[in-house]
């Protein structure tokens, strides 16, 4: 069992950065997996960024070069830094987890990311 929590978004101007973090709560959330997702309105959640337990780290073509997933297992958070953002970034951002073995995801609530002039 899994929960996370995110934080961290807002308005922001278009070239702007936020950083947005999610506490993972559960002993086996330092050996999971974990990442960012994000949902625009009228369009499907759409992978951003994924951070293996050993720190590998992916992420989409569209926000490669802006955006730094980041994790720090002693406080149990994931980071996603989001620099140069774009209004196309505007989405509801969602952190999930998957445990070590597990083809379960679990998710947060998400957190609004509005990028406006």
């Amino acid at each position: 069992q899994m929960q996370l929590v995110e934080s961290g978004g807002g308005l922001v101007l278009p070239g702007g950065s936020l950083r947005l973090s999610c506490v993972a709560s559960g002993s086996i959330a330092s050996r999971s997996a974990m990442g960012w997702s994000r949902q625009a309105p009228g369009k499907q959640r759409e992978f951003v960024a994924r951070i293996g337990s050993l720190g590998t780290t992916n992420y989409a073509d569209s926000v490669k070069g802006r955006f730094t997933i980041s994790r720090d297992n002693a406080k149990n958070t994931v980071y996603l830094q989001m620099n140069s953002l774009e209004i196309e970034d505007t989405a509801v951002y969602y952190c999930w987890g998957r445990p070590p073995y597990s083809t379960k995801d679990y998710w947060g609530q998400g957190t609004q990311v509005t990028v406006s002039s």
